[in-house]
């Protein structure tokens, strides 16, 4: 499974240290939250103490009010579990790989997003949107389609936006499921989270998958951006 994200120079004339490391998992088995992913979430949130975490988070602040988002209101997506797990004590269980991405991310203070690689309508791009393009969420318990504002930062495919404000809110056509065994994770970060830690961060996350899933098949790739403003892609590495 081919699945290589695009960068949109636009994002990185807004913010140049923006790195992403992409992670593509073949073979996956899911599974309902269990005793281990619930204690990987417990672990993760009594380790809040990364020495970059508040000066990474405060970093996706400005990135936010860069394209016009207010980030007090809505947070990058590690803030957003941060703050729920330091004022209820831990997070809810979702199912296995969620919550092992999700403990990766409260771990790291990095934005981890996991999507199911099989509804992507070509590959992800992330771009300064339009405006106007559809997002589909839920509202009150009903399905919703929202435009999205002109400049903000979305990741999309060709059938409309997947994610908003960057990292903030995952539509639901591409959300992880029961059923779903190929998968496409973005890990995102920006000064001064170390690069050494964000592949920590993904190797951890591979490792989760080889638990659930023996067989599973991944390979990375860091996207960062190079002298002419392009995306630089680090060589593919297949595990």
């Amino acid at each position: 499974m081919s699945l290589i994200p695009a960068i949109s120079p636009t994002v990185f004339a807004l913010r140049p240290d923006f790195t992403a490391l992409s992670i593509v998992a073949e073979n996956v088995r899911n599974s309902q939250s269990d005793a281990y992913s619930a204690g990987l979430l417990d672990a993760a949130c009594a380790a809040l103490d990364a020495p970059w975490a508040e000066a990474h988070l405060e970093a996706w602040r400005e990135a936010y009010r860069a394209f016009g988002a207010k980030p007090q209101r809505t947070p990058c997506s590690a803030e957003a579990l941060r703050r729920r797990a330091a004022r209820d004590g831990g997070l809810p269980t979702v199912n296995a790989v969620v919550d092992l991405y999700n403990a990766v991310s409260v771990r790291y203070a990095v934005p981890v997003g996991g999507e199911d690689a099989g509804v992507y309508a070509g590959a992800p791009s992330l771009v300064r949107a339009v405006g106007g393009e559809p997002f589909d969420t839920v509202q009150d318990g009903q399905p919703k389609v929202e435009p999205v504002e002109a400049g903000e930062v979305v990741w999309r495919d060709a059938l409309g936006v997947t994610c908003r404000r960057w990292n903030w809110r995952q539509g639901v056509r591409t959300r992880i499921g029961p059923e779903t065994t190929g998968m496409w994770f973005v890990l995102e970060r920006l000064d001064p989270m170390p690069i050494d830690a964000l592949r920590r961060a993904g190797a951890e996350l591979i490792e989760g998958l080889k638990r659930l899933s023996p067989d599973v098949r991944t390979s990375t790739l860091l996207l960062a951006r190079s002298n002419g403003g392009m995306a630089e892609t680090e060589p593919a590495r297949t595990i």
